[in-house]
């Protein structure tokens, strides 16, 4: 690719930057909307095959209609969308990720009849109203959102892209980039194809850096470049009582109860204070004062964090939010034994089981931690397996954890003085006139390691939706003003001009 000198584009004239009230943005926002109505309405479960066939269909067509050549990139499992604009050697390339499906849904939690049917809802002072789409009217209210499921998560950047195309050809808009856009049909089930994918198609994706229009923008509201993510592996552990469920008045006292003897383990993996105790769970990581002053810089408000989460005090794994984002977590995401609620009984369950996810920084591997986890479990007198004991492994042995590990999504991130993120930098300050919020490395996970490990570039993260959109939640929603953030973010990066 062609590696251009950013020090002239450092210095930047922005032409057509459009102003929240701009009459030509309300009317592009108003077809987003529409267009978001109908990408929303084919339902995208992760699971369902048959769902990411028909998304990958209506993307097709609309990226075709902008000018866009297109490919089905077929994997190990579900194909992945490519699309890219004609190619100019004298400019650099960008290329885009996002992704199109989207968790599954329980349309029973949800305040609408269908989630994949977007409704809109104004807000009042319990809530939120439904309204009809007809009170828009030319006027649209940057207020009111969107409900359904992956308007935020990840249609939504997919539509304010597209909208962002339009808008530049219609002011007959130079680009200053190649544009390349690759499409994930699985992240939302872990994108498990995606490291070979990119092995086989690296040729087809190289460009000289890649920008991720994923998640929420800082809780400030404020524009946000992310410059890394924490990678994710998770475990599943099990313990064993009797090798059925027993009666705890003629049992109790006596069968080994394994809900108490998983407890016993989870307990010696953290201390008081949340900080994990597994020997060398934290080694490698450093940070030095310069790193730390960065990390404050983010406008967080830890006493407003344990305010809205309604906690007391914070895990001491860090001194405040961002630092805590530094270290790889060990988190407890689910557990069973026996029955509970109304449903409840007086019995020693049979099993208990722990579902434990592990979230990753650059300087840990996700399949050492996994292994110091079953270390510790082994020094704490549990003979560990991979599979569900037989009777005389039952009768072996005292204490027993079967352990089931899940694959590595890896962490990735780029240094924070990269020439492609000042640009960044830069574009965004310029179009919405305010200080951008830098995070180092952002909590959640997005499979972007492979195109980093693999075509040898940075990589950035540009959220463009409200932080409270409820994503993989019930009830997620996208404020229409994120799709004007979006539409002019979009429009700015791909047509910023060095200034003459």
């Amino acid at each position: 690719m062609r590696k251009i000198g950013f020090s002239l584009l450092a210095l930047l004239l922005f032409t057509n930057v459009f102003s929240q009230d701009s009459t030509a943005l309300k009317s592009q926002v108003a077809q987003a909307i529409q267009d978001l109505r109908d990408f929303v309405a084919i339902p995208n479960d992760a699971l369902n095959p048959d769902d990411i066939d028909d998304n990958i269909f209506w993307l097709k067509k609309q990226f075709e209609q902008r000018g866009f050549n297109t490919a089905i990139l077929d994997t190990e499992n579900l194909p992945l969308f490519f699309a890219a604009l004609p190619m100019d050697d004298a400019k650099p390339t960008v290329l885009i990720y996002m992704h199109f499906d989207g968790q599954s849904v329980d349309p029973s939690m949800w305040q609408q009849p269908n989630p994949y049917k977007v409704v809109l809802k104004k807000p009042v002072d319990n809530g939120f109203e439904t309204v009809s789409f007809d009170e828009l009217g030319n006027d649209i209210n940057y207020n009111w959102r969107l409900f359904g499921r992956s308007t935020s998560d990840d249609k939504g950047p997919i539509i304010m892209f597209l909208n962002a195309i339009d808008l530049l050809k219609k002011d007959n808009k130079a680009l200053s980039f190649n544009i390349k856009v690759i499409l994930d049909g699985e992240e939302e089930k872990s994108s498990k194809p995606l490291p070979k994918a990119v092995q086989q198609y690296g040729e087809l994706l190289q460009a000289d850096f890649l920008l991720i229009a994923d998640g929420p923008v800082h809780s400030s509201g404020k524009p946000t470049i992310a410059y890394g993510c924490r990678g994710i592996t998770t475990m599943t552990l099990i313990t064993y009582g009797p090798i059925k469920p027993q009666h705890s008045g003629h049992y109790g006292n006596y069968a080994p109860n394994p809900g108490f003897q998983l407890a016993q383990l989870l307990a010696t993996m953290k201390d008081a204070e949340g900080r994990v105790t597994i020997d060398g769970y934290y080694d490698g990581i450093s940070l030095d004062e310069e790193t730390k002053a960065i990390l404050k810089s983010v406008p967080d408000d830890d006493r407003a964090i344990a305010s809205t989460l309604q906690f007391k005090s914070a895990e001491k794994v860090g001194s405040f939010y961002q630092e805590a984002l530094q270290y790889p977590s060990l988190n407890i995401r689910g557990l069973g034994s026996g029955w509970i609620g109304p449903k409840r009984r007086t019995i020693v369950p049979e099993s208990a089981t722990a579902e434990l996810d592990l979230r990753l920084v650059p300087e840990s591997d996700g399949n050492r931690l996994k292994q110091l986890v079953k270390d510790h479990i082994s020094k704490q007198g549990f003979q560990v397996l991979d599979h569900v004991p037989s009777k005389e492994e039952r009768l072996r042995y005292d204490k027993i954890v079967t352990v089931e590990e899940g694959s590595v999504t890896d962490a990735f991130r780029t240094d924070l003085d990269n020439p492609y993120g000042n640009f960044l930098n830069d574009v965004l300050k310029n179009t919405f006139d305010e200080e951008v919020v830098r995070i180092r490395i952002m909590g959640g996970t997005v499979p972007i390691a492979p195109f980093i490990n693999e075509l040898q570039i940075p990589a950035f993260l540009v959220p463009m939706v409200n932080p409270d959109n409820n994503q993989h939640s019930p009830n997620e929603n996208l404020k229409i003003g994120q799709l004007a953030y979006g539409i002019r973010a979009f429009y700015n990066i791909l047509s910023a001009q060095k200034q003459q």
